[in-house]
Order: structure tokens, then sequence, then C-alpha cells
């Protein structure tokens, strides 16, 4: 079977919002009609007709109407205005860590106006704040830089917001089918009947119920056969709805699979059992429930609230869709963002980000565009990632040698590179799979012998199963490695197990290999995957244990401020933000987090549980305890 039209994507990772499918126009060459709808790009009418061959009416839309437009930032009192203008406030009394290798200890800090102006012994920093600075006594408590975010879908995760909670432990509360039910049961009571009408849920995990299978609509239908459920699967590319649902959609026995998707039947008919595939659940979006723009705003807020109580000052919105950037460019013009938000376009926006007058790195109001994001492979947990060995146990239905498969062509990855160099922008590029970091790395070395050497700071996104070679390609030509190192305990079991064997699960996120090298990289979560708590990202990183309690690559464990660069320092880094952002430094913005514990003393096996007392953004406090 080719590794390019595999017989269905089998549900990979998270960059296609449901929310936004209405919202994209044709592929880019190269792209695959399978490889198209997997990375979660358009499924409209206008990109459907692009994808059967009527490109003319997909291209018609006003193009004007699609460029990205910089936001209008009122002049006026912002809460980034107010913070320039706070009065001096003296930090000192505890533990603080700087990340600053040049002084990675001091006894006291200043901040004025939103900003860092003194750090060191305390009698310097009181001298340099002058009389009158407010004194705060951190009472034997850890002060660090704010934690950043340097991968998730911030804007997707607040739309999530809005369902109910259907993701496993520990992530939310479900163990079992029966949980499900459950959850979705007090929904309706929450809603009052539930979102006009339906009762939804998100980040369902068949991999990890007890009965280790998909959900159907039978067991929707044991909650309610009178009122419409929809509930997505943590990768956001299948859904089940209940039979009342299939009636009012119109999907029937007679129903055809859409374009790029697959209505699931019940074995030996072709009666639906509920189960949307991809381009599917396109039956179902014109009836679920729209939010509103004051809705979304709400939704942002409580996102942000959540990651404020994590320590995060900056977030990312990887993988960003048109719908995505009028929500946040809303949010930035009504002063609602209280931590920044770096936006890195999906790669079918390429031109509406060219044609647009928004500057890249410029920050509006707490948000930012970054660059662009290229997506090449699917997740190695839906074995959909592209490896260059075989599956350890390959899925049902396919031939031994599978390997996954890419989503677009070597042809098109060179040329999204080489159109980002040849712009001056930073690109992203999601590689699970070694066979799509060589594709990248490959497209990235082409694009250096083009435009020769400069500080683009490339970043392979992911990274799960980077080999040594590719780090010693990486290294040669600048590029980053971002690592969703938290897998080792969500997904390591079955990754040893039946993904990729014991000696490639040893190897997932190879961060230790980086270390040793002298290279730079980050760590992320992948929100609304899961949770974008960083202190998982610490444990993760310096554990490596599973759910089952086994370490998975001792070899490859990092010690806690090796850990900390990653979502600190490093993280600013790869954001071209470490001349404001990442460490304890005069002149740099106050983006701090005070914790109960040291993380660098305090035992290892303890830093998920690290206590978050308070969350300063530029010297304000965002969130205390």
């Amino acid at each position: 079977m080719s590794y390019d039209h595999p017989k269905s994507h089998r549900s990979g990772c998270p960059c296609c919002s449901p929310y936004i499918w209405d919202a994209y126009r044709l592929p880019q060459p190269g792209l695959s009609r399978r490889g198209f709808f997997g990375a979660g790009a358009a499924l409209t009418a206008a990109a459907l007709a692009a994808v059967t061959g009527s490109r003319a009416d997909a291209s018609a839309a006003g193009v004007a109407a699609l460029a990205f437009a910089a936001p209008h930032i009122a002049s006026g009192e912002t809460r980034r205005i107010r913070a320039g203008l706070s009065g001096a406030t003296i930090y000192r009394g505890g533990t603080i860590r700087t990340m600053n290798r040049a002084q990675p200890l001091a006894e006291a800090v200043a901040v004025t106006g939103g900003r860092i102006v003194a750090v060191g012994s305390e009698a310097e920093v009181k001298a340099r704040a002058g009389i009158g600075a407010n004194i705060v006594d951190l009472a034997g408590k850890t002060m660090l830089p704010g934690f950043i975010d340097c991968h998730g879908h911030v804007s997707m995760t607040a739309l999530l917001m809005g369902f109910q909670n259907l993701a496993p432990e520990p992530a939310g509360p479900i163990r079992s089918i029966a949980d499900i039910k459950s959850e979705l049961a007090k929904y309706r009571e929450k809603t009052g009947g539930g979102r006009g009408g339906w009762l939804l849920g998100a980040n369902y995990d068949d991999s990890l119920l007890v009965e280790k299978r998909a959900i159907t609509c039978a067991d929707l239908d044991e909650v309610s056969t009178e009122q419409p459920i929809l509930a997505y699967h943590a990768s956001l590319h299948v859904a089940v709805v209940n039979s009342y649902a299939l009636s009012l959609l119109g999907i029937t026995a007679d129903t055809p699979n859409p374009p790029g998707g697959v209505i699931r039947r019940w074995p030996g008919t072709n009666e639906p059992n509920g189960i949307l595939e991809e381009g599917a659940i396109t039956l179902a979006m014109p009836r679920l429930p729209q939010a509103s723009k004051e809705e979304l705003l709400d939704l942002l807020d409580r996102v942000q609230e959540q990651y404020a109580a994590w320590g995060i000052t900056t977030a990312q919105d990887g993988a960003t869709r048109r719908p995505d950037f009028d929500l946040l460019t809303l949010a930035a013009e009504r002063d609602r963002l209280k931590i920044d938000i770096v936006a890195y376009p999906f790669f079918t926006h390429i031109e509406d980000l060219a044609k647009g007058n928004i500057a890249l790195k410029e920050d509006y109001n707490g948000f930012k565009i970054g660059g662009i994001k290229l997506m090449l492979d699917g997740s190695p947990q839906a074995k959909t990632a592209w490896l260059t060995k075989p599956y350890e146990v390959v899925p049902p239905g396919f031939d031994a040698d599978y390997r996954g498969y890419h989503i677009v062509d070597d042809e098109t990855a060179a040329k999204l590179v080489d159109d980002a160099f040849a712009r001056g922008w930073q690109v992203y590029a999601h590689c699970n799979g070694d066979a799509a970091a060589d594709q990248f790395i490959g497209a990235i070395e082409k694009a250096t012998a083009k435009y020769g050497p400069a500080d683009r700071r490339s970043t392979v996104i992911h990274a799960q199963t980077l080999r040594e070679d590719q780090l010693d390609m990486m290294q040669r030509l600048g590029v980053m490695p971002s690592y969703f190192v938290s897998h080792t305990f969500y997904w390591g079991d079955w990754h040893r197990d039946s993904v990729l064997g014991s000696e490639r699960a040893s190897r997932i996120s190879p961060v230790r290999s980086t270390v040793d090298r002298g290279m730079r990289y980050t760590l992320h979560n992948d929100s609304p995957v899961v949770p974008s708590d960083c202190r998982m990202l610490l444990w993760s990183a310096t554990n490596r244990r599973t759910r089952s309690g086994q370490v998975l690559g001792e070899d490859q464990r990092i010690g806690v401020h090796d850990a900390l660069r990653g979502i600190t320092l490093d993280a600013a880094y790869q954001h071209f933000e470490d001349d404001i952002k990442g460490s304890i430094e005069i002149g740099k913005l106050a983006d701090l987090v005070i914790v109960e514990q040291d993380p660098e003393t305090m035992d290892v096996s303890d830093l998920r549980d690290l206590h978050i007392l308070e969350t300063l953004k530029r010297g304000e406090t965002i969130y205390s305890a």
C-alpha cells in the first residue's frame, strides 16, 4: 500500500479546529487530497471544489478580504500602557533563579514600568530602585522567569472550553465509556439542556478507555435519544454522534462517504454507527451551534486564566487559521490579552499573510505573528507519523512495511520552505516521524544553499523520533527541535508496545542528545491535545516515566535546569523574543512566576506538583493562588 494514500486517515494531530473547517480555500500544489484533509485544511465548498478540479470557482473569492490585516489598536489606556506607568517594586527574601548564565542567582529584583530595572544583591537593587519602592518579601519562595508555551493552539483550546471535557485522566475525568456518558449528562444539566439543543464533548481517547474501543451512536443513545449529541476525539479528526443526530443530519445507509471522509458502518451493513472521520464531520458542521464573537472572547479569557495559573506569560497559536486570527486580533483590539500570544499561520495562508498589512514580529497589544507553520505528517500514537522504518504493530488493513505517510511531497515541502526563506519568515514544521524530519531538513538545506546562512531559527515541531544524524544536520543548519516531551507519560507505554518498539520508543523526544550537543531546544504540550501545564514538561523531561510507572529512555533524561531552559530562555529564543523575555535580566519584561518550592532542589518526582503561587505579566499580577 502506498504511504501517500492510506485507506483512511487514522486521526493524527489536532491541527484542524472543527469550527474553522469552513474557512479555507484550495490546497497547495503537491498536496494529495487525503493529505490535504489530514492536514486539517479546507473542508468548505470552495475547498471541495478545488480538490475536485473547479479551481476557478475556489479562486473567485475576494482575495483582498482574506488578506491578514493588522489589528486596530485604539489610542488610550491599555493593560500594557498601564504596566509601563507602574512604580518600583522590589522582590527579595527568596531564591531568584534568573536563567541568565552570567548571573544565575540573585538576592533581589526591582521592577519599574513593567520591566526589570535591577538584578543583584539586595543593597544594589535597593539603591537602583530608589526611595519609596514597594518591597515584596518572597518569604523563602522561588522566583523564575514566566513560563513560555512555545507550541500549542490557544484559540482551539478556547473553543473547546465550551465543550464538556471527555479527556482521560489526568487531563480529564474519563476512564471508561460510563464516565463519558456521565459527563455528557452533567453538561446537559449545567447548560440547561445543552448548547443550542446539542450535548457537546471533546477530547475522548479510545486508546485510553478501559474498554479499549471507540464509542458509537449506541453508547451515546444511552445518554439521550431525544436530542443530538456530538463528541470529538482528542485528535479532532474524528467525531461521534448519536442516532438522533444521524437522523437530524440526514445520514443514512444510503449516504455516500463525502470527499476526504468516511462514515463508519456497523459490520456487515451500510448502517452508520455514528463515527464520522475527517471530511465526514462536515456533514454535521452546518447544524452545530456556532459560538458568537463575544462567547469566543469569553472562552479565550478562561483559557488565559488557566494558563496564568500554570505560570505561563506567553502562549502560542500554532497553525493559525483565519477565524483564529480574527479572534486573536479582536482580543488585542479589545485589550483582552492578559498574556502574550505569538501566532504561526497555517501554510495554506501564506498568500493571505503576504498580502496583508500586518508586520511579522511586531507586537500588537500582546498579539504577534511569528512566522508560518507547515504540517508534514501525522501522529505516532495514531500511527500516521511518517517513519523511515515500519511500525512495531502495523494497523489492521495495512501492509507489513507500513511506515505512515507524508502530507505533502518533497517538491512542495521545498517550495514552501523556499517561499518562507525568500520572504524572511521563520518557518515551523510539524514532524513527528523521522521521515518527515528528513523532508524538512532537506528542504532547509536546499533553501540555505540558495539564500545563504542566516539566523532564521527554523523549528521542527514535536520532533518525536529524531535520529542522531538528523540532530547533527540540524545543528549545522541552525534548526531547533521543539519536543512534545510529555508523550513519554501520556502515550509512552503505547509507543513502546505498539508504535515504535522498545529501542525507538526509548528515544522519543531525545532531549539529552540535544543538550549534549549544546543545541538550543524547547519543550511543549501541544494544547488542546494535553493541557499546557509546563510543570508536566519539567516532570516528563527529568523523569521520563510512563503511565504504568516505567522509565522510557533513562539515557534521555535531563536535569531540572536544562528542562527550565526549554520553557523559559530557549522558548523565548525560539520566538525571537530572547531580548525581552526568558530570563530575569535588566531591560527585559517583568514576566515572572513565584513558586512554593525551588524546582532545582526539590525531588524531581514531585515536579508536576510544583505549587504556582503568583504569575506576573509586565509586573502586573495576573494570577494569585
